[in-house]
């Protein structure tokens, strides 16, 4: 099987449930025991997911459709409205977030694979939500990126809102093209900021300057598939995937170089050499900390609610590859330990969102489920 397609089944496939599945158990922690609740099922590749203000979700399939699940888990029919998607590999439908003022406005926000003549490129849109008639209105692509190569891998994309209305949106590398996460004259490999409406902040570190996109908020990336706001400092955190290794949990700073592929702890797919010139490098910026073997991780919280207080403050990350959820503690921006939970459940968990209610909400990228944490 060819490289590039070895990653997309890895990184996408589908799998049958197994006997270990995680609906309605008891798992134990070292905070005690927790029970993992199914809230829905029936979903396929579900990829992210947003609460509603009357307490309904949001939950975009890869494939090119969005949903309204109710708290009691129903499913509604797929919203009109959604463009049309490059549903191939890892591309498709991928993040959804509310605007700041979608409580006056009812705008939402989402990423996707946008296919063009040259093959497909992630873009963003905004809409305006209409839940009670099933559909977006007003939709209109606010970002895309200037590169699209032909492919099915790498497009990123996380969505997050800084605290002062602008939006950050991770960009991949698109796997076959990874040289270009180090130009800057290139989307690839980036994490961009904009305005609500598309437009460039004054204030981005590369605005202004010749031969670099004024969208670009940091540079060096692979493909980052998880992103949250510090709950305190109000930084914006990430992580990304390394190839075979080189995991890395970043505070992605303005104008910063994170390095790949020309600094990292990836090994190559087939040979198993290292990648780059080194593991550190003067100018780049390192990781907070980093995973090899790679786990392949999707999805991030913070945790900032009263259900488990002891995990007051963590960090939780998805994995794919090793089906499991990480929980980080931090000292400032360190982690000073690890745990990893629901590794026997056969899960790859795509999302990890903290809900209105205080608990962790799952998305089971497996068997198509909403998953809920709850204290025992």
């Amino acid at each position: 099987m060819p490289v590039a397609a070895l990653l997309a089944f890895f990184c996408t496939a589908s799998f049958l449930p197994s006997a270990g599945t995680a609906a309605d158990m008891q798992v134990k922690t070292e905070a005690g025991p927790i029970r993992v609740t199914e809230v829905a099922r029936g979903l396929e590749n579900p990829w992210a997911l947003a609460f509603l203000p009357d307490g309904r979700m949001l939950v975009t399939e890869r494939e090119g459709r969005m949903r309204l699940v109710s708290p009691a888990g129903e499913l509604s029919q797929p919203l009109a409205g959604v463009p049309a998607v490059h549903a191939s590999g890892q591309g498709g439908l991928l993040d959804v977030v509310l605007g700041p003022t979608h409580a006056a406005d009812r705008l939402i926000y989402f990423s996707f694979a946008q296919p063009t003549a040259g093959g497909a490129r992630t873009a963003v849109a905004r809409a305006r939500l209409d839940a009670d008639a099933l559909r977006l209105e007003d939709v209109r692509v606010i970002f895309a990126q200037k590169d699209d190569p032909s492919g099915g891998n790498h497009f990123g994309s996380r969505l997050v809102f800084g605290r002062d209305g602008k939006l950050f949106v991770t960009l991949g590398d698109r796997f076959s093209h990874r040289d270009r996460a180090q130009d800057l004259g290139s989307h690839l490999g980036k994490v961009v900021r904009i305005g609500p409406d598309g437009s460039v902040p004054a204030d981005n570190p590369f605005a202004g300057r010749a031969g670099a996109l004024p969208e670009i908020w940091s540079y060096g990336h692979r493909n980052v598939q998880g992103a949250a706001l510090h709950p305190v400092t109000g930084a914006l955190w990430a992580h990304e995937h390394g190839p075979q290794g080189g995991d890395e949990l970043n505070v992605l700073l303005p104008g910063r170089n994170y390095g790949w592929p020309q600094i990292t702890f990836g090994r190559e797919y087939v040979t198993g050499l290292r990648i780059g010139e080194g593991t550190a490098r003067a100018d780049v910026q390192p990781p907070v900390t980093q995973w090899t073997p790679s786990i392949a991780p999707s999805g991030m919280a913070f945790y900032t609610g009263d259900v488990f207080p002891r995990w007051k403050d963590n960090l939780f990350v998805g994995a794919l590859k090793y089906r499991m959820l990480v929980r980080l503690v931090l000292d400032g921006e360190k982690v000073v330990h690890e745990e990893r939970l629901l590794a026997d459940a056969g899960m790859r968990i795509r999302d990890v969102r903290q809900g209105p209610d205080g608990r962790l909400w799952l998305l089971d990228d497996t068997n198509g489920r909403i998953l809920r944490l709850d204290a025992q």
